[in-house]
């Protein structure tokens, strides 16, 4: 049964509360541009006319208007210059009334259904990885829990494809991140989201690429939660390693050839250029090394292991996408391979893949060559 808006309430909820905002002088968030070269991500991109097909439930406030969008193509994706914090607060005074109402026709709904309500009031959260975009990489049990949620939170590294298969009766709302552009992004608004539809009684996914727990900023969200009473349950999803590796015929491990993988974030936490100060240790001929959201910082890395002893021609790859139909990959030994990657004009998400295992791929250019010499080895 879909979600009764019939009910009318003028109630103020402390948490999502963020600040006051005069909302006489905002305009629309914006007019939604056409751009054919992100018309086949398999992502939602930036503010995308997938996502606000999604969202439109959220800016239906009689007083408020909902991004136009001017698109001849309705499967075409489209983007819109780096957001600024003035949009961002004006998006989040858009959503605000209908959160709200939102929140209360939950509620309401949960004290209908009498032994049904939890003894404490509260709902469930659960924390779902979605992995790397394939959806039938997905687990029984978070397809689940996906079709039994009222509201939905999910990021840009959800794929569309995941998303379809979310019940008809759910409400999704977009809390992506991306380089140079947000929407509702600063962690603790997430987090206030989170805690306030719980305390609701509702049930709340919050889906992430990947793992939830591996670079997704999934403990951070546990961690709050759970201070304030709230138990999260974690389903845990195939992350990028795993699932592009296998897509590449790549053992991150193998005997005799790499007896450790390591995995590394080519973000620091307040941004910056070099956060990769582990290179001294990470460069290690033995080991695989797996570099997530390293793009920019891959230049600086590949010098500093190079430096600290990881040969110049160890085999590495680049994998914009992976597992999904739009997937495009680079191969080339680590001395040479940012320069691949900027011809090849990769762009995000990107994973890394470092070490002797890559020869071990079909797809590397001297595979056979190449593998029987490592396995003799």
């Amino acid at each position: 049964m879909a979600l009764p808006y019939t009910h009318h309430y003028d109630l103020s909820f402390s948490a999502l509360n963020l600040k006051k905002f005069d909302s006489s002088h905002l305009q629309p968030i914006c007019c939604l541009r056409c751009n054919s070269s992100v018309s086949s991500s398999p992502f939602t991109e930036k503010q995308s006319l997938q996502r606000y097909q999604r969202d439109q439930w959220v800016y239906n406030n009689n007083n408020q208007q909902w991004p136009s969008l001017s698109c001849g193509d309705e499967a075409a994706s489209c983007s819109v210059p780096a957001d600024s914090d003035s949009i961002r607060l004006n998006d989040i005074t858009l959503q605000l009334p209908e959160l709200r109402k939102l929140l209360q026709v939950l509620k309401h709904k949960r004290e209908s259904c009498g032994g049904q309500v939890p003894k404490n009031g509260l709902g469930d959260v659960f924390l779902v990885g979605t992995g790397p975009g394939d959806p039938d990489l997905l687990t029984l049990k978070a397809v689940k829990v996906i079709q039994k949620a009222d509201l939905l939170l999910y990021d840009r590294l959800v794929s569309n494809a995941v998303l379809d298969l979310v019940g008809p009766d759910a409400r999704l709302l977009y809390v992506g991140k991306t380089a140079g552009y947000h929407s509702r992004t600063q962690q603790e608004e997430i987090h206030e989201l989170l805690l306030s539809f719980a305390e609701a009684g509702a049930t709340v996914v919050r889906l992430k690429g990947g793992d939830p727990l591996v670079f997704g900023r999934g403990g951070e969200e546990m961690d709050f939660l759970q201070q304030q009473g709230i138990q999260v349950k974690v389903i845990p999803g195939i992350t990028a390693a795993s699932g592009i590796s296998a897509e590449l015929g790549i053992p991150l491990t193998h005997r005799g050839i790499a007896n450790s993988v390591r995995f590394l974030t080519g973000h620091s936490r307040k941004g910056g250029t070099d956060p990769l100060f582990v290179a001294e240790n990470a460069a290690d001929p033995d080991s695989t090394l797996v570099v997530y959201m390293g793009l920019s910082t891959l230049p600086s890395l590949a010098q500093k292991l190079i430096h600290h002893g990881l040969p110049p021609d160890t085999p590495a790859t680049a994998v914009e996408r992976g597992t999904t139909p739009q997937q495009r990959m680079v191969f080339a030994e680590l001395k040479d391979l940012a320069d691949k990657i900027k011809t090849a004009e990769l762009v995000s998400p990107t994973l890394i893949i470092i070490g002797k295992v890559v020869a071990l791929s079909p797809f590397w250019p001297q595979s056979l060559t190449e593998a029987s010499r490592l396995v003799e080895v």
